[in-house]
């Protein structure tokens, strides 16, 4: 069988990225024009300039994808690209530039749900080998916007287990970076202040919400916006409640998702989304899980292209197309 290579494109949120990929497996480019920058004077995604980058950005950067996989039009198989969930305007972006090129170039055209792209940024070649997973898999989707405990128990075969019932977890690290003065986005910059912390210093609680897989960090979030009323912000107390902050999510996640883990049967955990770079959560699930837990290179963990395009080759490979009148769904679920 030839060789199946996709274009994938990205515009859900702050990252205008396309890349290509061939089998699911192999990057041949993967380019991401990010907006934080732009972002970070408002301490958040301004959806109205999200999707005005975008639309400038996208077609130098669906070009760089193709020049540097040495990819033409006539070697590409179909195009992916982002249809949910996301910035309604941003999501438009990037469907209608999928859609002209592959009408324009007679290709199909594949759906793709960032949630599941997320997980299939596990599958992608980064120089160790692919890897092959035997089902089912436990997976945790924790980023800025999602939070969620999924059983997969095959391609496109996914039973929800449990989310977050307020803030996503990423929500939760950009409002406490506020609070702390910390730089937008959070979850990086709550990371580095974290390590010079002490988290012993503050009890923060968790919400445990027990017999379900559920989550929730507001309780968190407000506990935390009291001790900065209390006590100000210097820079030891800064870097000893992002250590707190830190490790009072991190508990929560490692404990459920390794819990989950262990009553559906998983042969190993899979972490996907933005916050699963975080180190401290990586090393919570591994220490306490009994089967492997896997997760891609922090640049595959936030928003990119070569995921959606992994993601759509498996779609592809399963048959699935869209039509014409495709439309994107800022709110599409995975289950």
């Amino acid at each position: 069988m030839s060789e199946v290579r996709i274009l994938g494109i990205e515009t859900s949120c702050d990252e205008t990225a396309a890349a290509v990929v061939a089998d699911g497996r192999r990057i041949l480019s993967n380019i991401v024009a990010s907006q934080v920058d732009l972002h970070a004077r408002y301490g958040g995604v301004f959806p109205e300039l999200a999707s005005r980058a975008h639309i400038e950005a996208i077609v130098p950067v669906v070009q760089d994808a193709m020049a540097q996989a040495g990819t033409t039009w006539d070697d590409l198989s179909a195009v992916a690209v982002t249809v949910g969930p996301g910035l309604v305007g941003s999501l438009l972006v990037g469907v209608n530039v999928a859609k002209g090129l592959a009408l324009g170039r007679g290709l199909p055209l594949i759906p793709v749900n960032h949630l599941e792209a997320h997980i299939y940024a596990n599958w992608l070649d980064t120089g160790d080998g692919p890897r092959d997973f035997s089902f089912p898999l436990l997976v945790l989707i924790v980023s800025g916007g999602h939070t969620e405990l999924v059983l997969m128990r095959g391609h496109g075969d996914y039973q929800y287990l449990g989310g977050t019932l307020d803030d996503a977890a990423g929500e939760a690290f950009d409002k406490v970076g506020r609070l702390l003065g910390l730089p937008y986005p959070g979850g990086p910059n709550i990371e580095k202040a974290a390590a010079a912390g002490n988290p012993a210093r503050f009890r923060l609680p968790r919400s445990w919400l027990e017999e379900t897989y559920d989550f929730s960090f507001s309780g968190l979030k407000t506990a935390v916006a009291r001790l900065v009323q209390q006590q100000g912000a210097p820079s030891r107390f800064v870097s000893d409640l992002a250590a707190a902050f830190q490790e009072a999510v991190m508990d929560v996640l490692a404990t459920k998702t390794v819990a989950a883990a262990r009553e559906f049967g998983a042969t190993a955990i899979l972490l996907s989304g933005g916050v699963s770079a975080n180190q401290v959560l990586r090393a919570a699930i591994r220490a306490r899980a009994t089967v492997p837990v896997y997760y891609p290179p922090p640049i595959l963990c936030t928003d990119n292209a070569a995921m959606v395009a992994a993601c759509g080759y498996f779609r592809y490979r399963a048959g699935v197309r869209a039509n014409w009148d495709l439309d994107v769904d800022p709110d599409l679920r995975l289950v």
